[in-house]
C-alpha cells in the first residue's frame, strides 16, 4: 500500500513533469522580435556602430531562440526572444537618436548659413 509520503512525491514528481513540458512556443515574442530587428535595420542600425552590434546581438539571440524551439526548450527561447526584442528596439533607439543627431547638425548649419546671408556687411 501507498504511504501518504509517496502519493505526494508521486503528486510533485508529475505536476513538475507536467509543467515542464507545457510551456508555450514564444510564437508572438519571437515575431515582435524579429519586426524590431527589421525596423532597426530600416532606421539605418547598419550606419551607426552601436546600433549594429546591438541589431547584430538580436540577430543571434533570435537564431538560438529558434533553436531552442526546435530542441523543444521553449522557456529558454522564451527569454532569448524577449532579450533579442530589447537588444533591437535598443538598435532602433540609437539608430533614431543618430538620425536626430544629424538633423540637427543639418538644421544648425541651414541656420548659420541663412544667417550669415541676412546679416548686412559693415563698410569700413
Amino acid at each position: 500500500m501507498l504511504s501518504i509520503r509517496s502519493v505526494w512525491c508521486l503528486s510533485a514528481a508529475s505536476l513538475a513533469l507536467g509543467c515542464s513540458a507545457s510551456w508555450p512556443e514564444p510564437k508572438q515574442p519571437m515575431a515582435d522580435a524579429e519586426a524590431a530587428s527589421r525596423s532597426a535595420r530600416e532606421v539605418g542600425a547598419e550606419a551607426q556602430p552601436a546600433a549594429k552590434l546591438q541589431a547584430q546581438l538580436a540577430d543571434e539571440q533570435i537564431a538560438a531562440a529558434k533553436e531552442r524551439i526546435a530542441e523543444g526548450d521553449n522557456e529558454r527561447a522564451t527569454f532569448l526572444v524577449v532579450r533579442a526584442r530589447a537588444d533591437a528596439e535598443l538598435a532602433l533607439a540609437l539608430a533614431n537618436e543618430q538620425k536626430a543627431l544629424d538633423a540637427k547638425q543639418k538644421a544648425v548649419e541651414q541656420s548659420t548659413s541663412t544667417l550669415e546671408a541676412n546679416t548686412p556687411k559693415a563698410t569700413p
